[in-house]
């Protein structure tokens, strides 16, 4: 332990006045959604232009019960079906956390169809210029994650491993949450925005949407082998995680995507 990094004595709650707390995560979450908002606004602009401004602000409002109904239910069913079969009152206690980013995933796709097919938007280029803003989200999310020291990493000896103050070890462990905000958020970002500006890849439909999936679905398998399992599931099929087998899929389906994603001129002309 004397090896280990101290954590950061970071307060959870940002303000709190009275009653009314704002907590971190809360905040990762409203900028998260603010940010995309402001790049995707620029997104879909680029030609060929696939929504209005005014569709994308009002595609806010979607997208925002799609992630917060998507990931909490994910969770609920994801990870601890049992204990709210028993509790189903907690379901709606949101704020003792329990958000799962697969549910919010597929929170967010379900939105998204019935938002395209309401304005009548093509669904896969509107789609490839969301997913091209979704790692600013999942960064923020991450580095959340750190503040409240939660979702901590697997016993470490590397230089940097960090007691956490919630760990009741308080062994040093890797501090996953920055790994994971560093491959799911940065990487990805700077990989999909190479992809979306380059009008040959945005003429593919479907492509940066897939390749977010198997970029998120490959980030997530690498990062949860330096991450400790939820307690109250450990290690599943062929000692993999649950956060792994959710994402083998995704990484299957971005793939597809991308192999079958051709230009619409093409595609006319077969």
């Amino acid at each position: 332990m004397l090896l280990a990094i101290p954590f950061p004595a970071f307060d959870p709650v940002l303000v709190q006045v009275g009653p009314l707390a704002i907590r971190w995560y809360a905040l990762a979450y409203i900028l998260g959604i603010v940010l995309g908002w402001w790049l995707g606004k620029r997104m879909v602009a680029l030609a060929p232009r696939v929504a209005t401004p005014q569709q994308a602000d009002d595609y806010v409002t979607w997208v925002t019960l799609g992630i917060i109904l998507g990931g909490r239910l994910g969770y609920v069913l994801f990870y601890r079906p049992d204990h709210y079969l028993a509790h189903p009152l907690e379901i709606l206690q949101v704020w003792q956390g329990g958000m799962a980013f697969h549910g919010g995933m597929l929170g967010v796709i379900v939105a998204t169809i019935l938002f395209c097919r309401q304005q009548r938007i093509d669904m896969l280029g509107f789609g490839d210029r969301v997913a091209s803003v979704v790692p600013i989200g999942l960064f923020l999310g991450r580095c959340a994650n750190f503040v409240n020291g939660e979702l901590w990493g697997r016993p470490a000896d590397v230089p940097w491993a960090m007691v956490f103050p919630h760990d009741p070890l308080l062994v040093p462990r890797h501090p996953s949450q920055l790994y994971q905000a560093a491959m799911e958020g940065v990487i990805l970002f700077l990989l999909l925005q190479v992809l979306v500006r380059q009008e040959a890849i945005r003429a593919r439909r479907g492509f940066v949407v897939g390749a977010f999936l198997a970029g998120y679905g490959l980030a997530r398998v690498v990062g949860e082998v330096f991450r400790e399992p939820d307690a109250f599931l450990g290690f599943l099929f062929a000692g993999a995680t649950m956060g792994q087998l959710l994402s083998v899929p995704m990484i299957l389906v971005g793939l597809w995507l991308m192999a079958r994603a051709r230009p619409a001129a093409r595609a006319a002309v077969a």
